[in-house]
């Protein structure tokens, strides 16, 4: 069992008004690109929902990190906003366990979810995959860069000052954007592997499946 506290003004008014729990599963179709936005859920649901409570765009822009323990062990089951780094710098070294095909301890852990509609690759080296691709309409997903590449013709820059905060806040909303513009491949950069881009190459990941 787990309880989940958030942290808005908004959502902790509603809370205080009501006399019983809230269930909050994530506003999104199953395995699909999380919402960090209302206009993300409407576009998702439409006339399906009678309201959405509209709070602004996500601060984080990620899913909360799940931790469990096991045996007084703690385990790491879905990198999210706080860091790996932030984690064990208070409770000490982690063990990471973050897949699971068949029985899954913590949402997220299936080795495809958070995926556009569009085919995405997450790749090392983006203009070899440019290469591999050519002809295609391709959009490219990008942590601090621009690409000098006349055929490409839709870039996201998740941060032009490096900061992996504010990439990491941008991801969902750049792949939605990417993901309705009709492409045939979306190429996404890895991201450094330290910090908060361990959950951004985690996401990407399963968004490449």
């Amino acid at each position: 069992m787990a309880v989940r506290v958030p942290n808005h003004p908004v959502t902790l008014s509603l809370l205080e008004q009501l006399n019983f729990p809230l269930a909050a599963p994530s506003a999104n179709p199953f395995g699909s690109i999380s919402p960090t936005s209302a206009e993300h859920v409407y576009t998702y649901f439409k006339d399906k929902l009678s309201l959405i409570l509209d709070g602004g765009i996500c601060q984080k822009g990620l899913e909360s990190t799940i931790i469990g323990f096991q045996n007084n062990q703690p385990i790491l089951y879905r990198h999210g906003s706080i860091s790996v780094e932030e984690i064990e710098s208070v409770i000490g070294k982690l063990k990471i366990i973050t897949k699971n095909e068949t029985t899954p301890d913590a949402p997220g852990m299936l080795s495809k979810h958070y995926a556009p509609i569009t085919k995405t690759f997450l790749a090392n080296d983006v203009n070899e995959l440019i290469k591999n691709h050519s002809g295609k309409k391709i959009g490219l997903l990008l942590f601090d860069q621009k690409i000098t590449d006349a055929t490409i013709l839709y870039q996201e820059i998740l941060s032009a000052t490096s900061n992996l905060e504010q990439a990491a806040s941008n991801l969902y909303s750049a792949l939605h954007r990417l993901d309705k513009l009709n492409l045939d491949v979306i190429i996404a950069e890895r991201f450094p592997d330290a910090g908060l881009g361990k959950t951004i190459n985690d996401r990407l990941e399963r968004a490449s499946k």
